[in-house]
């Protein structure tokens, strides 16, 4: 080989071995521009229940904060069917780029890993939760010529003639069905159930005095309460609701010790990328913080919630493991 052909040689080498960082620089520059530029477009946030509910409420409240933080759209996307199971499956099936989010409460993240034997999800394996924003407790209502004015009053009455008094729900699996259902249980008590097709209807049964009794989300029961075509027997909080001052707590009754609020916030596939997850959960405590919003879900009878990633993760566990467990120990099934 000539003087000016190994010269060359050395020279391509070289330039090949220069070269190199470049290419694989460049070969990580989209994944670099595309985690710096997140989000780049809208988020979608399902919501595993019809427009008008609790479930929608949180999620347009937390989605229009979240999209003025982030700079991007945030889309609610109500996706209804079998309770709320069809719209968390498809949340836990979707991809885990941070840009599907679900609207998780304890209906669909607690009560349903206890109400279906074969889930299609696990709440603790398949999902995140990135910030619980409000919690609302129960209220349990008595029709109005119902002869008793207390808890201990129904449950003595229960106790001396089983299956004479029933409980409306809104379908069977639902909230209100598990928490009667529970309390009744550990009261040793039976009331017999009247599963309904949503809260409407056996509100209409309820206020036509053609059920005795109904659970129902403290926010939702005010109006009946406050006009007085109901009496307010217990809230299902660990401490009274605001709302209700007068009414106790179901364990304050003395018939049972359990509490029961659900909460609601937004969640994520659980593998989405840890530094997604992590701004996720930083732009929605700021949005969480926000007085007005506070103040939008006090003023619909909610209890603003500020907890930490660790105290979040705590009380989801806590609630799944509890209330699985006892809706199995129960019984009750979905429909």
């Amino acid at each position: 080989m000539s003087e000016i052909d190994s010269n060359r040689a050395g020279l391509k080498r070289r330039d090949i071995v220069r070269a190199l960082p470049a290419a694989a620089l460049l070969g990580l520059a989209p994944m670099a521009w595309a985690q710096g530029a997140y989000p780049s477009r809208a988020l979608r946030v399902i919501v595993p229940q019809p427009p008008g509910g609790g479930f929608d409420f949180v999620a347009r409240a937390l989605g229009e904060r979240l999209s003025k933080q982030m700079g991007q759209s945030v889309v609610v996307e109500n996706k209804p069917g079998s309770g709320t199971l069809v719209g968390t499956d498809a949340a836990a099936k979707a991809d885990p780029d941070g840009y599907t989010l679900l609207m998780g409460s304890v209906s669909n993240i607690a009560l349903n890993m206890g109400l279906y034997e074969k889930l299609s999800y696990d709440s603790l394996r398949d999902f995140e939760p990135v910030g619980l924003a409000v919690s609302y407790s129960y209220t349990l209502m008595a029709r109005k010529d119902l002869p008793f004015n207390s808890l201990q009053e129904v449950v003595a009455y229960a106790r001396a003639n089983p299956g004479k008094l029933n409980y409306a729900s809104a379908g069977n699996g639902s909230g209100q069905h598990v928490l009667a259902a529970a309390m009744w249980h550990l009261a040793g008590v039976n009331v017999v159930h009247v599963p309904y097709r949503g809260a409407q209807a056996a509100y209409q049964d309820l206020l036509g005095g053609r059920v005795d009794l109904f659970f129902d989300l403290s926010s939702t029961a005010r109006t009946q309460v406050e006009a007085g075509t109901v009496k307010p027997l217990a809230v299902s909080g660990a401490e009274r609701n605001p709302m209700h001052p007068n009414v106790p707590t179901i364990i304050e009754s003395g018939v049972a010790q359990l509490d029961l609020e659900s909460w609601f916030g937004y969640f994520v596939p659980s593998k989405t990328p840890a530094a997604i997850q992590e701004r996720l959960r930083s732009e929605l405590v700021r949005v969480i913080a926000q007085p007005d919003l506070q103040e939008t879900f006090r003023k619909a009878g909610g209890k603003p919630l500020a907890l930490s990633a660790e105290q979040t993760r705590a009380l989801v566990r806590r609630d799944v493991e509890r209330w699985s467990k006892l809706v199995r120990d129960i019984g009750i099934k979905a429909e």
